[in-house]
C-alpha cells in the first residue's frame, strides 16, 4: 500500500510538472509576440465629449499594454477655448506611450487650432486628397513646444495637400515620403519608431516568399475604438448643420401642433428636436440675437398661418429667418461653422414652403366651415315634418329643412 501512496503521489507530481511547463512555451512565445496598437476614429468638430474620448483612449491603450494609440482624425475645427486644445496638445505630448496622428482616409480634412496636434503627435501621416492647415496662431501648451517648421507659416492661413505638406516637412523624420491611404498603412509605419524611453515599435514582419520577392505583413492586433451611442449623438447634435436644421424642424412642428387639436407624434417630435437643437447650440458659439430673430421668424409665419392665407407677416417671417440662419453662428479662428450653402437652402427653402404652402392650407381645411349645395336633393323623397301648407318642414337626408310648396 505504500509503494502504490508513493507511486500515486509520483504520478501526480510528473503530472502538476508537465501542466505546468507545457504551457510554458506558447506563453514565452506570446511574451515575444508584439503588443497591440489602438486605433481611436475621431470625426467633426473636437468638443469636449472627443477630448473626454480621447483621454479615455489614452488611459485603455496604457491599461490594456498596447504599444501605440493612433488618432485617425477627420475636423474642420474646434469650439473649445484655445486653453483646452492647448492642454489636450499637453496631454498628447507627455503621453506614457507614443501616439500618432493619420488625417484620413481620402478626403478628410483637419483645420483649425487641432491641426497643430501635427506638431506634437509621436508619427504622422496623411491619406492621398486629405488637407491640413488653417492652424491660426500657433499655441503654447505649458511644458510643450508647437513648431511646424517651415509649413508653420503656410499652415497658419491656408490648407496643404499631401505633395505640398511633405515638402514643406509638415511630417519631417515621421513617415515615409509616400503618402499613407489606408490605417493598415499606418499602423505598418509605426514599424520600427524609437520613443524617448527606448521602446521601438514592431509592428509588422517581412520575410521573403518562394520566388524570392519580400513581403511585408502587420503582426500587431489592430484595436479600433469610436464614441458611443449617446457621446455619438450629443457630438452630432453639436455640429452646426444638424443643430440648425433641428432648429427650424422643432420650432416649425411645434407651430403646426398649436394650430391642431390635442397633442400628437409632431408635437413630440417637435420637442425633441427643440431641446437637441438648444443641446448643440449651447456648445456652439451661437449668436443669441440672431437665435433670438429665428424665433421672431416663426412668430411672425404664425400670425398669417392663422388666417389661412399668406401675407405681409409671411414676407417677414422670410427675412427674418434668412437673416437668422446666415449669422447665427460666430465664426472662430481657422474654422467655418455656417452651415453648407445646401443646409441653408434646404433650412430657409423648407421652412418657407412648409408656411407659404403646407400649413395655410391644413388650417383652412381644418377651420373652414363644411358647406353642401342644395341640388343633392333633387329627386330624393322626404317625410313631412310640419305641414306645407304653403310653408312646412321635411326631413331629407336625416336632416330637417324648410319647405315651401308652389
Amino acid at each position: 500500500m505504500r509503494r502504490l501512496a508513493i507511486g500515486v503521489l509520483g504520478a501526480a507530481g510528473l503530472l502538476v510538472a508537465l501542466v505546468a511547463l507545457g504551457p510554458s512555451g506558447p506563453a514565452g512565445a506570446q511574451d515575444d509576440a508584439p503588443g497591440p496598437v489602438d486605433v481611436l476614429q475621431v470625426s467633426g468638430l473636437i468638443d469636449d465629449i472627443v477630448v473626454q474620448s480621447i483621454d479615455e483612449a489614452i488611459g485603455r491603450a496604457v491599461d490594456g499594454g498596447a504599444q501605440a494609440l493612433v488618432l485617425q482624425v477627420n475636423s474642420r475645427g474646434s469650439i473649445l477655448p484655445r486653453h483646452d486644445i492647448e492642454d489636450l496638445l499637453g496631454r498628447i505630448a507627455r503621453a506614457p506611450l507614443p501616439i500618432a496622428i493619420w488625417v484620413g482616409p481620402s478626403g478628410a480634412r483637419l483645420y483649425g487650432t487641432p491641426a497643430q496636434l501635427l506638431a506634437v503627435a509621436d508619427v504622422t501621416g496623411m491619406a492621398p486628397n486629405a488637407r491640413v492647415g488653417h492652424t491660426g496662431v500657433p499655441l503654447d501648451p505649458p511644458g510643450v513646444t508647437v513648431d511646424l517648421g517651415a509649413a508653420e507659416s503656410a499652415l497658419r492661413s491656408r490648407s496643404l495637400g499631401l505633395t505640398e505638406a511633405r515638402e514643406l516637412g509638415v511630417f519631417r523624420q515621421r513617415v515615409p515620403d509616400v503618402g499613407i491611404p489606408t490605417i493598415g498603412s499606418m499602423v505598418n509605419a509605426l514599424d520600427g519608431y524609437d520613443d524617448d524611453d527606448g521602446r521601438v515599435l514592431e509592428t509588422t514582419d517581412e520575410r521573403v516568399l518562394d520566388d524570392g520577392t519580400r513581403r511585408r505583413d502587420t503582426t500587431a492586433t489592430v484595436r479600433f475604438s469610436k464614441l458611443g451611442l449617446v457621446d455619438q449623438l450629443f457630438h452630432t447634435v453639436a455640429s452646426p448643420a444638424v443643430a440648425y436644421l433641428l432648429l427650424l424642424v422643432g420650432l416649425g412642428l411645434l407651430i403646426f401642433e398649436f394650430f391642431t387639436a390635442g397633442v400628437g407624434i409632431a408635437g413630440v417630435i417637435g420637442a425633441t428636436s427643440l431641446v437637441l437643437a438648444c443641446t448643440g447650440l449651447a456648445a456652439l458659439p451661437a449668436r443669441g440675437w440672431a437665435l433670438a430673430v429665428i424665433v421672431a421668424a416663426m412668430v411672425a409665419f404664425a400670425v398669417d398661418v392663422q388666417v389661412g392665407i399668406p401675407r405681409f407677416w409671411t414676407g417677414v417671417g422670410v427675412v427674418l429667418t434668412i437673416v437668422g440662419s446666415l449669422l447665427l453662428f460666430e465664426p472662430l479662428p481657422g474654422t467655418t461653422l455656417r452651415p453648407s450653402w445646401i443646409t441653408l437652402i434646404a433650412g430657409i427653402g423648407g421652412t418657407v414652403l412648409a408656411f407659404v404652402v403646407g400649413m395655410p392650407s391644413m388650417v383652412r381645411s381644418r377651420f373652414a366651415t363644411p358647406t353642401i349645395g342644395r341640388d343633392w336633393m333633387i329627386g330624393e323623397l322626404g317625410d313631412v315634418v310640419v305641414a306645407v301648407d304653403p310653408d312646412g318642414v321635411v326631413s331629407v337626408g336625416d336632416a330637417r329643412w324648410r319647405a315651401r310648396t308652389n
